[in-house]
C-alpha cells in the first residue's frame, strides 16, 4: 500500500478549505493542509499569466486517487486544475499507519 500526497492549487482559499473538508468528511484523506498565499507564474493559453494562489496538501492512499481527483473536478473553478500525486517514499511508520487508517481504502477494512 503506497501513500501519496496530492497537491491542487486555487485562487480561492474557500474553495480548498471546501474541498478539504469534503475529502476528510468522505474519508478520501487523512490529512489536509492549506498553504499560501503564493505566487504562481504560468503560461495559459499563449499568455504568461500571475497570480495569487493558495495550495493544498492532501494525504491518501494511491487506491483513492481517482476518487480524489473528481472530487477536486467537481469543486474546482479552474478549466484545468493542477492535481499532481507524488509517492510518500519515506516516513514515520506511525505517521504513515495513521494515513491508512484514516480513510477507506477497502470496504473490508476497518479504518480505526
Amino acid at each position: 500500500m503506497t501513500r501519496i500526497q496530492i497537491t491542487t492549487t486555487s485562487d480561492d482559499r474557500n474553495e480548498l478549505e471546501e474541498i478539504a473538508k469534503r475529502l476528510i468528511d468522505e474519508r478520501l484523506a487523512a490529512c489536509c493542509q492549506i498553504l499560501g498565499p503564493l505566487t504562481s507564474i504560468y503560461r495559459w493559453r499563449e499568455t504568461i499569466e500571475e497570480s495569487s494562489e493558495w495550495m493544498c496538501l492532501i494525504k491518501t492512499d494511491e487506491r483513492l486517487y481517482a476518487a480524489v481527483e473528481i472530487l477536486i473536478r467537481q469543486i474546482h473553478h479552474y478549466d484545468e486544475p493542477e492535481i499532481i500525486a507524488t509517492p510518500i517514499t519515506y516516513g514515520s511508520a506511525g505517521y504513515l499507519d495513521w494515513v491508512l487508517k484514516s480513510v477507506v481504502a477497502n470496504e473490508n477494512e476497518d479504518p480505526t
